[in-house]
């Protein structure tokens, strides 16, 4: 065989597919409102990457994970739903229906966990467990059987027949563990119970209190260096306004002590953020200021961050308002790395904006903003893309992850809803004149899902 030969060998078995799970089966493909498109029998495949059905005498027909939309059962019988709102049921599997459930699921969750923004560090994996979960009382799950990983920054459940969930640790208001269960309650009122870990109970437990630990002690001795001059029950103060990824408001920061907003505004200078953090804030409502820190970055940055939010609006000005400035740099003293671009959000639409005459019901909608933006934030782990690209360019093939990511994250179209536009970083100037166009462009314009296409 001469070395061309080799060589087309070599890339055929680099190709090949390999089938995880096959079965024999029936099934139905109906359009959205129920007219049924095809069916038959024939064999059905999983592979890494898609679902193959595999009709007798017919075409065979491809899904990708990413094109399912959603995945429920019933009797025995697998309900599909594609993107394109098309079902398709597969029944007939006999003993395997079982098997084929927990498979498609786990396939489709590596899928997710790629797609859903959640690429960190895994500390540790392979945990088997059950989970029940509740919501206002409400139970969501009930003793489903899962795997659960321990990431830098959240924990993530993977059910056997259900979607994933990732759980920032900055939402936990409560961990205890006890009889071998361990219950987490987080700040926005939902429960877990994860019970059935056999002998890895206590790793579990120490692994998620280490990690848990080894965030606060990083934020405290990161806004120690920023205040060497506070002691340690203030620090501690300040570490509980800013948990992993959130920001903390400058009256919530002055209530422990009106000197510490000033030490961090100086501290901005290190991420070399801080003349748009002073051009942002001459125009801003100060009492609303917002500074937090982030694990993993914002963007192409790398390391510990600072990140803002400025508020600006006002009853009186005809030139900006309605919006929301956010930032993000290095902390180093060792390399200044700059923010590479300046980022607006819109505070709601535009008609009701421009009716509100009370400054304080400006200042109530502003406080809400806040909380929504900064949720919205952590749940895509703080990634900058996908907020900022356009329709057109979310749907080229190189950004399939993201057309996923805004389909399954309530919180990513919220963002992309919102977002005006980003502002480059080029000279002083051409900032500053952006910003201000922008700002125009964002009190004046009529059409809220009109964008400023700047750099975006």
């Amino acid at each position: 065989m001469d070395s061309d030969d080799e060589e087309q060998e070599k890339n055929s078995n680099d190709e090949e597919i390999i089938i995880i799970f096959e079965a024999k089966m029936s099934f139905t493909l109906s359009d959205e409102e129920g007219t049924e498109l095809d069916k038959g029998q024939g064999n059905l495949q999983l592979t890494e990457d898609a679902v193959f059905i595999i009709p007798k005498f017919s075409e065979t027909l491809l899904i990708s994970y990413r094109d399912i939309f959603k995945i429920w059962g019933d009797d025995y019988r697998l309900h599909i739903q594609f993107k394109t709102k098309e079902i398709l049921t597969i029944y007939d599997l006999g003993y395997k229906y079982e098997d084929f459930l927990r498979i498609l699921f786990k396939l489709r969750n590596e899928i997710l966990i790629k797609d859903l923004l959640i690429n960190e560090s895994i500390r540790k994996s392979g945990i088997k467990a059950t989970v029940t979960s509740t919501n206002e009382g409400k139970e969501i799950i009930k003793n489903e059987i899962c795997e659960l990983r321990l990431l830098d920054t959240g924990l993530v459940i993977i059910p056997e027949k259900s979607e994933i969930k990732r759980i920032p640790y900055s939402y936990i208001s409560n961990i205890n563990s006890e009889n071998y269960e361990l219950n987490i309650t987080c700040e926005f009122g939902d429960k877990y119970t994860f019970s059935m870990m056999g002998y890895k109970y206590d790793s579990v437990v120490h692994t998620l209190s280490d990690v848990i630990n080894e965030l606060n002690i990083e934020l405290q001795s990161t806004i120690k260096e920023l205040l060497p001059k506070e002691g340690p029950l203030i620090i501690r103060r300040v570490s509980r306004l800013m948990k992993e990824g959130m920001a903390a408001k400058k009256t919530d920061i002055d209530k422990i002590s009106p000197k510490i907003w000033g030490e961090l505004e100086k501290r901005l200078e290190l991420a070399g953020i801080k003349d748009e953090y002073n051009h942002l804030k001459s125009i801003s409502q100060k009492s609303k200021l917002c500074i937090g820190f982030k694990r993993g970055l914002l963007g192409d940055l790398t390391g510990e961050y600072i990140w803002f939010l400025i508020p600006i609006y006002d009853i009186a000005s005809k030139e900006y308002g309605n919006a929301f400035a956010m930032e993000a740099g290095t902390i180093s003293e060792e390399e200044v790395v700059k923010g590479k671009a300046t980022y607006f959000f819109r505070m709601g639409e535009r008609d009701k904006y421009s009716n509100i005459k009370n400054i304080d019901d400006l200042h109530k909608r502003a406080n809400e903003f806040i909380k929504t933006i900064n949720r919205c934030m952590i749940e895509i782990n703080f990634r900058r893309e996908p907020i900022y690209l356009s329709d057109e360019k979310i749907n080229e093939p190189r950004y399939e992850k993201y057309q996923f990511a805004i389909e399954k994250i309530p919180s990513l179209r919220l963002l992309r809803k919102l977002f005006i536009g980003r502002i480059i970083h080029g000279s002083e100037e051409q900032w500053e004149n952006d910003v201000k166009n922008l700002l125009k462009f964002n009190i004046n314009s009529r059409d809220d899902n009109e964008k400023w296409k700047k750099g975006g």
